[in-house]
């Protein structure tokens, strides 16, 4: 078993590489023993939006109803033969996740299929699901059955994940609009998006960015140097998307240099020698 086990982390890891060099750089910067678990959640969560954002043309409601199903069920068994939800699963058994935490990300998912624009309520929700609780599921990863460090942290690692989601929202505004019809700001009608309107969200999303990074320096030390790497990136990005206007964000996704990307990853672990963060 662990051959299988070691081979479906290594192709948790691959999907992660393949999809995100930010997070790749990230999670290699924890110590080795959150790598793997890491890994794992991502690719369970990477899947779970392919199926919702790009496997048009197919049954998609029937996708996500089987993989919700196939995943619970290899949780239950503790045992699948899909490689992303065996790592997944013996992630799940080993931190306790609360199984409600993953019932929310998939109903999130579940809502990409039918939900086009968001009420206030509905976003909430949809944040909490799609963001919160993947922050929930790795600070369980981190705190390795410390409930009281848990409890303590829960709030921030909301509030970072909501971040991070909301700026991810930004970028996107164009794929999302034009390729998924979708709109996740409620009350903004993207045909007269204004640049006060913009700001309010910034503001939101910068509110949500300082309570994250109250509990990074709590985190564990194997921990917290992946995790600041990733507020850095998403912090430069939320500057540079402050810097451009409401019309050219409907017209290109904004993106950091892979050249900023490195003095930013660079930055992060001189803070981190120097005892910064």
């Amino acid at each position: 078993m662990n051959l299988y086990d070691d081979t479906c982390f290594e192709s948790s890891k691959l999907i992660t590489n393949k999809y995100s060099t930010s997070f790749s750089k990230g999670i290699g910067a924890f110590d080795e023993r959150f790598r793997y678990p890491i890994y794992a959640i991502y690719g369970f969560v990477r899947y779970a939006d392919e199926i919702v954002d790009t496997f048009h043309g197919h049954d998609q409601h029937q996708l996500i109803s089987d993989f919700k199903a196939d995943a619970f069920k290899a949780i239950e068994q503790k045992i699948s033969l899909n490689p992303v939800l065996q790592s997944f699963q013996l992630v799940v058994n080993k931190y306790h996740i609360d199984l409600e935490l993953i019932e929310s990300f998939l109903r999130s998912m579940e809502m990409d299929l039918d939900k086009k624009s968001f009420e206030q309520d509905e976003y909430e929700d949809y944040i909490y699901g799609s963001a919160e609780v993947i922050g929930l599921i790795c600070l369980r990863v981190f705190c390795e059955g410390d409930n009281g460090l848990y409890n303590r942290l829960k709030f921030p690692a909301q509030k970072l994940g909501s971040a991070l989601q909301k700026i991810n929202f930004l970028r996107d505004v164009k794929a999302d609009l034009n390729e998924r019809g979708r709109i996740y700001f409620p009350g903004v009608n993207f045909d007269h998006f204004t640049d006060t309107e913009k700001t309010q969200i910034e503001t939101d999303i910068k509110k949500d960015l300082a309570e994250g990074f109250k509990g990074i320096k709590d985190l564990p030390e194997g921990a917290r140097l992946g995790i600041y790497i990733a507020y850095m990136y998403y912090g430069e990005l939320l500057k540079k998307i402050i810097q451009t206007p409401a019309r050219v964000i409907l017209q290109q996704r904004i993106r950091i240099t892979d050249t900023n990307k490195t003095m930013l990853y660079l930055k992060a672990i001189s803070k981190h020698k120097l005892g910064l963060i």
